[in-house]
């Protein structure tokens, strides 16, 4: 097989240029969660092919739980693990940090996201690399970090096969665990063929897989430093836990001279012995798999190595300090409400316009910038299956209702929303305006439809309006029942 290699320079172009691209072909109009999941239903065979795979996942997740007698214990516990953990958080961070430092690791703290993008620059810095590879990391994501490092003239190479397909496309992840997932076969094969040099219209995924191995070898035989996620941190020995299909973190820090890991402080469990609980649930929550193919243990660097942890806050502290909303932080990352989700499955990750998407990005995201994200509680049916499949058991729909009512107080729903909601409520909590408000919609519709079946409302943009009703339910009744 013939890799054609381009140059760091027409690699960081074209990465660049795709990403621009991307970026103006999702923010293009109001960038709210509707009009990106509207451009996305506009290819129906993926929007049915990306729906089809998700729910499959799903089914494959029911399959293998429903085979575990203890599984609603398990969940209970480790929900139970999480709400210890996180109740005592301040104590339990200490205590990982005086461990990790007795260790041999390096513990740097961050506020938030520019913190830690800094941090992690000077690192680079300091050992004057301006090359990286990095596993997967929902974390930097969120941080900006491949930009950020890219702007300083550092090139980041992630390593993930999917994670690197979407980059080398421009792309960020549409789902947390399964970042590509909106990419077909036959699209990666062009792609690979663009950035690879591997044959035109060959998308065979053994093969695929086979040519991206070959090159990022290179890459981790050549690479000074590399960085890590975080899926689980142990206060009790220090130590971090990485969980991985492809072996890619172990690669890449096991060669590095330089191990950097990054996690969000919620990742913190108190005990080593908890592990066994989240390693049964994360993994089959996330792709029915028995357990994870590769469990990573990192507690010390290697003699000659350096090794660094950087645990961020980036807002974190304010959700533990929001009551309704405290529980989002026991997330194990698993992404089991994406799949089940049928809005999120239908409307595509990047519809999302945030690092992580569906339910559970729905309400994180509003924390970090309640604003912005104020669309993304109402992107859901409130169907509660998020939260019936969710591992340490997030009360997600109750989350996602309770940030409607916090953006609606705030003044952040559309204007046309508040105006339309308090014009119901005005009608609705009288009998006599109720009756004469469903008079007069019986006759617009049958008199004058185009009043209602016309481009600006945006129901009728969605659905098919329903046929005009004969007479009003309590018209019915008092005919039918003699009023009783």
């Amino acid at each position: 097989m013939k890799l054609i290699s381009c140059t760091r320079g027409e690699r960081l172009k074209r990465t660049t240029m795709a990403a621009e691209h991307n970026n103006n072909a999702l923010h293009n109009g109001t960038g709210l969660h509707s009009d990106l999941a509207r451009k996305f239903n506009k290819d129906e065979d993926r929007v049915d092919w990306h729906d089809e795979t998700l729910w499959w996942i799903r089914q494959k997740r029911d399959k293998i739980t429903h085979g575990i007698p203890n599984w609603e214990a398990l969940r209970e516990a480790g929900s139970q693990i999480k709400h210890h953990t996180l109740s005592n958080l301040n104590e339990y961070l200490v205590q990982f940090e005086e461990q990790c430092q007795k260790n041999g690791v390096t513990v740097h703290w961050a506020a938030d996201a520019q913190e830690h993008n800094e941090i992690v620059l000077s690192i680079l810095k300091k050992h004057s690399v301006d090359k990286i590879v990095k596993s997967k990391s929902m974390l930097t994501e969120e941080c900006h970090l491949n930009d950020y490092l890219q702007h300083n003239g550092v090139e980041v190479v992630d390593t993930d096969l999917g994670e690197r397909i979407v980059q080398l496309a421009g792309e960020p992840p549409s789902h947390i665990v399964l970042p590509c997932i909106h990419w077909k076969k036959e699209e990666i094969g062009e792609l690979f063929h663009q950035f690879m040099g591997t044959p035109k219209g060959n998308a065979d995924p053994q093969f695929l897989t086979h040519a991206a191995r070959l090159n990022l070898r290179e890459k981790f035989l050549t690479r000074k430093i590399a960085m890590t996620g975080v899926n689980f941190a142990v206060a009790e020995t220090g130590e971090m836990v990485v969980c991985t299909n492809e072996g890619n973190a172990d690669m890449g820090a096991h060669l590095a001279d330089v191990h950097i890991a990054c996690m969000g402080m919620e990742k913190l469990i108190a005990k080593r012995e908890h592990l066994g609980v989240f390693l049964r649930l994360l993994t089959r929550s996330a792709t029915g798999q028995p357990i994870t193919t590769y469990s990573s243990h990192f507690k010390k660097p290697r003699e000659g190595q350096e090794m660094h942890v950087v645990i961020v806050d980036n807002g974190r502290s304010v959700q533990l300090g929001r009551e309704s909303f405290r529980n989002s932080l026991k997330c194990i990352r698993c992404g089991a409400c994406m799949n089940t989700c049928p809005v999120y499955r239908r409307s595509g990750g990047h519809s999302y316009h945030n690092a992580i998407a569906g339910p559970i990005g729905s309400i994180l995201a509003p924390n970090l910038d309640m604003k912005k994200y104020a669309d993304l509680p109402f992107a859901s049916t409130l169907c509660g299956s998020c939260s019936n499949v969710c591992p340490v058991k997030i009360d997600i729909h109750d989350q996602l209702y309770k940030w409607r009512q916090e953006i609606v107080k705030n003044g952040y729903s559309p204007k046309t929303k508040t105006i339309a909601m308090k014009a119901m409520a005005f009608t609705l909590s009288s009998p006599t305006r109720y009756q004469i408000a469903g008079k007069a919609g019986r006759f617009v519709l049958k008199n004058m439809p185009f009043a209602v079946n016309n481009k600006f409302n945006p129901w009728y943009n969605e659905r098919e309006m329903p046929a005009v009703p004969k007479e009003s339910f309590t018209e019915w009744y008092k005919k039918n029942k003699g009023g009783k």
